[in-house]
């Protein structure tokens, strides 16, 4: 059964919560591959390192670059740079919103949204 946009939206996922499901493959290669980010491997010495099958480790590689959480040279793969820049907001974020917590000083999001530009009506607005 479809679901209407604003139900779609609701469900997330957008850039930034995008990070593959924990367990998968796409999973364990963007946690070996962020965990060596100087470093760029080819397809055989990811899977012995990360224990996926060698021939699921090619595709899966490939839906990470579609996404921009790789980057591809020849046969070398590697954690993109986009990637680790998003995985640093993320983690800054989350450290910023633990120490205001902690400081019991909760976020006005009421007071945020009041506020807040809507993309889509925004984009509306500059066409007219």
């Amino acid at each position: 059964m479809p679901i209407n946009k604003d139900r779609f939206e609701e469900l997330g996922g957008g850039s930034g919560e995008d990070s593959p499901t924990p367990g998968t493959n796409a999973a364990k290669i963007l946690s070996f591959l962020r965990s060596h980010p100087d470093k760029a491997f080819t397809q055989s010495e990811i899977a012995s390192e990360t224990g996926v099958k060698t021939g699921s480790v090619g595709p899966t590689l490939v839906r990470l670059r579609e996404r921009g959480r790789v980057d591809h040279r020849g046969k070398y793969w590697r954690v993109s740079d986009h990637d680790e820049a998003v995985s640093a907001a993320t983690g800054h974020a989350a450290a910023a919103l633990a120490v205001r917590e902690t400081d019991g000083e909760r976020p006005q999001m009421d007071e945020w949204q009041a506020h807040a530009v809507d993309p889509r009506n925004h984009r509306d607005e500059q066409k007219q």
